[in-house]
């Protein structure tokens, strides 16, 4: 009896000693590195919220990360440039940017590489990546995606489309509706760039309603995010044109994915925001730590394609903050 309880203690001992699944090792950090996150676009925004869950889930996944995320209040690249120079000011060991707007961002962007401290780009500035001296790019390329969309919109019968720019300047849009352009110029059709203000949706969709009526030859619109696909969206139901006109946009939302699901729009580009937010940080972790770098200097996320026959799968990772 005695053995037995010796051998039951010492079972019920290991047990104890034993880690659980969930169990995080505790790591002694020799060095905290603090990483400096600034984007032009809101944490609040339905996009910039699933790059920013990104962000948070590396900091969560890295014992020896701090992150900070930081953008301006609307679409400003003074104020973004301000923020990039405070942050530069704060000698971070790593700062990860989007570049917009190259000649608006570049004297900033320069001032952190040459104060020594690594920048990796993210969503936007793929074009100009490598000569601003940043370790590497994680995102799309936004020529060749508005071109993929402009190709697919081409084979579903557009003939002559809207492109909704609610930034125009902004670089990265600018490309998108240029590549769409020229896809479906390619194929015989035209496009017009309608310049919106998200900032005020009912404006913005009287304006698409009133493009489509003074133009009935539209048959297509395409928008650059799901905040202009939602007014778009409300325009072409009022004019009773769903299914008529065909619609397509960049990224995901759950309005825009359930429209898919819906049959009232026929796809969604998706550059998969959740990963450029989370590699960008991996990434700088990486070279803080060991000097690794990728293997090209532009890491592609996309332009991946959400169609009737994913849309319904993708809602429920959507709706978790990842997609």
């Amino acid at each position: 009896m005695k053995k037995l309880a010796v051998l039951s203690l010492i079972l019920v001992m290991c047990f104890i000693a034993l880690p659980t699944p969930t169990a995080r090792a505790q790591v002694d950090c020799e060095t905290v590195f603090r990483i400096v996150v600034v984007t032009h676009g809101q944490a609040a925004d339905p996009f910039w919220s699933v790059v920013k869950n990104g962000v948070d889930a590396a900091d969560a996944d890295l014992d020896c990360v701090e992150t900070e995320y930081q953008a301006p209040a609307t679409f400003d690249m003074v104020q973004m440039s301000q923020l990039i120079d405070s942050a530069v000011s704060s000698a971070p060991d790593g700062l990860i940017v989007s570049i917009p707007d190259p000649t608006a961002l570049e004297e900033s962007i320069r001032a952190a590489v040459d104060a020594g401290i690594p920048v990796i780009s993210i969503n936007s500035g793929s074009d100009v990546a490598a000569d601003f001296g940043v370790v590497a790019h994680v995102g799309q390329t936004e020529y060749e995606a508005g071109f993929g969309g402009g190709q697919r919109m081409a084979e579903a019968g557009v003939t002559k489309a809207l492109c909704v720019n609610q930034e125009v300047g902004n670089v990265a849009l600018d490309l998108r509706c240029q590549g769409f352009t020229d896809a479906l110029a390619e194929a015989g059709g035209t496009v017009t760039v309608l310049e919106v203000d998200l900032a005020n949706p009912t404006d913005t969709t009287n304006r698409i309603r009133t493009a489509l009526t003074d133009d009935p030859e539209i048959n297509g619109v395409f928008t650059l995010g799901p905040t202009g696909a939602a007014p778009t969206l409300e325009a072409l139901r009022e004019e009773g044109l769903l299914g008529t006109i065909g619609l397509a946009t960049f990224d995901l939302s759950p309005e825009v994915l359930q429209a898919i699901v819906d049959g009232e729009m026929l796809f969604a580009i998706d550059q998969q925001q959740y990963t450029q937010g989370y590699l960008s940080i991996i990434y700088m972790y990486l070279f803080l730590d060991n000097l690794n770098t990728p293997g090209s200097i532009v890491v592609q996320t996309g332009p991946g394609f959400v169609t009737a026959e994913t849309a319904a799968e993708v809602i429920d990772l959507s709706a978790e903050g990842t997609r």
